[in-house]
């Protein structure tokens, strides 16, 4: 993804543009005390805690970024306000009326984070002694470019998750004609092999390419899976992701949509 920045939680002026008006407006002050901490200096905070994977109460206050505690409340209200998906979509759009996006196929995959705390969307990790366990879902486009990510327990099966998570797609315009949310063909694993889900696939024009269990491997599948495997590497630099401290999914959900955004925001400074 090119050179990273010395210091990547500072909010660059390009990024705070596309940002701010998405951003729901702060009601008047009820009761005196201190000034309300500016939503750019949160967002910096909240920045800092992805990529370090800091505790919140751990947050520097010589930064100026606020407490711990303001920046997570901000990060619950701009998740709860749909701030993330918007600003992903918006990021989409700026892919597509460069003609960025490959809709020939798209790749999807998951991985495995523990979970240091019990609570929702967490389950006994199949692959880590039954502790208990998240899976991060993810769908690339061909090139890797993020579309869709959702959050499940460890002990999700994948290929439960995978109509879920193309419904989760949203419609991307940017072209003259229909938004367009639907790839011409996706890529998988063995973990998606059932044939069941190949005829839903097929149902809704989507060509199935998903290896076979019991076969040979080298497939060949890999010269084009490896994109999403990169995306995952790529979300799992954010130290906050690679293990789930929060008991509230929606919390480690913000992360997760903000990480997104991040990623996409990245290949649209290098693309467009």
């Amino acid at each position: 993804m090119g050179n990273r920045q010395s210091r990547p939680w500072i909010v660059s002026d390009e990024l705070w543009a596309l940002v701010e008006p998405l951003l729901p407006k702060s009601g008047p002050k009820l009761v005196e005390g201190r000034p309300r901490v500016p939503d750019r200096r949160a967002l910096c905070g909240i920045l800092f805690v992805l990529h370090t994977g800091i505790q919140w109460e751990y947050l520097p206050q010589e930064l100026g970024f606020g407490s711990g505690m303001t920046c997570w409340r901000r990060l619950a209200a701009w998740n709860e306000a749909g701030v993330w998906d918007q600003l992903h979509v918006l990021l989409l759009k700026k892919l597509r009326s460069a003609k960025k996006l490959d809709w020939s196929r798209a790749v999807i995959d998951s991985s495995h984070v523990r979970a240091a705390r019990k609570g929702p969307k967490s389950g006994p990790s199949p692959v880590d002694r039954a502790r208990p366990g998240s899976k991060h879902h993810v769908v690339t486009d061909g090139q890797g470019i993020p579309l869709a990510v959702s959050l499940t327990g460890g002990n999700r099966n994948d290929v439960t998750q995978l109509l879920p998570l193309l419904d989760k797609i949203p419609p991307v315009a940017g072209v003259v004609g229909r938004p367009r949310r639907r790839p011409d063909a996706l890529l998988a694993d063995r973990g998606y092999d059932h044939d069941k889900y190949r005829r839903l696939l097929w149902q809704r024009g989507i060509r199935p390419v998903i290896a076979r269990r019991g076969q040979p491997h080298g497939s060949g599948l890999g010269i084009f899976r490896y994109v999403v495997e990169r995306t995952i590497a790529w979300l799992h630099g954010f130290r906050r992701l690679r293990i789930r401290w929060e008991r509230r999914d929606d919390i480690h959900e913000a992360f997760l949509g903000l990480a997104t955004c991040l990623i996409t925001y990245r290949h649209v400074q290098r693309i467009c």
